[in-house]
């Protein structure tokens, strides 16, 4: 039987900030993920960030916002899960971005695309680390109500998500 440990680690992030953590499989998904993000919208601003798990098992990055790369780099360190990945988002939103981090061929799946707090649980044992899931924002304090259904009707529409 193996050893291990469980850990909880926070995202350090701004709360204007959107977040995608997913798992990938190879070294190309760091100019995969950039290219379909960039083929999302000109005025998309991101960083994102891969933890390799072989080889020299080092963190690539890119982007097209310095500050995000930054942010999304000192993140993934802080996670040091194997092929792990996160990026960061501003002047768009997960929704607008998550079929295309999907279609990424190196894309094995996504934990969370979020604005909200966010804590990777993190398994270690000897080999190495794995997310093992994620907590997202706080758990619910009641049930919609017929005035929070049609407000929230009212702000897709009003956003633009909904005809």
């Amino acid at each position: 039987m193996l050893d291990v440990e469980l850990t909880a680690v926070r995202i350090d992030k701004p709360d204007d900030l959107n977040v995608v953590i997913g798992q990938a499989h190879f070294i190309k998904t760091v100019e995969d993920l950039h290219e379909a993000l960039v083929g999302v919208s000109s005025h998309l601003r991101f960083g994102l960030a891969f933890c390799e798990a072989s080889g020299l098992c080092l963190v690539r990055h890119s982007g097209n916002d310095d500050d995000l790369i930054e942010l999304a780099t000192t993140n993934a360190l802080a996670v040091g899960a194997g092929h792990s990945f996160i990026v960061f988002l501003r002047e768009g939103y997960p929704v607008n971005v998550l079929n295309a981090i999907r279609h990424v061929p190196e894309v094995c799946g996504i934990f969370c695309a979020t604005a909200n707090p966010v804590d990777v649980l993190i398994a270690q044992t000897e080999l190495g680390r794995g997310i093992v899931g994620v907590v997202d924002g706080s758990a619910p304090l009641g049930v919609e109500s017929a005035d929070d259904q049609a407000d929230r009707r009212q702000l897709l529409r009003q956003i633009g998500y909904k005809l």
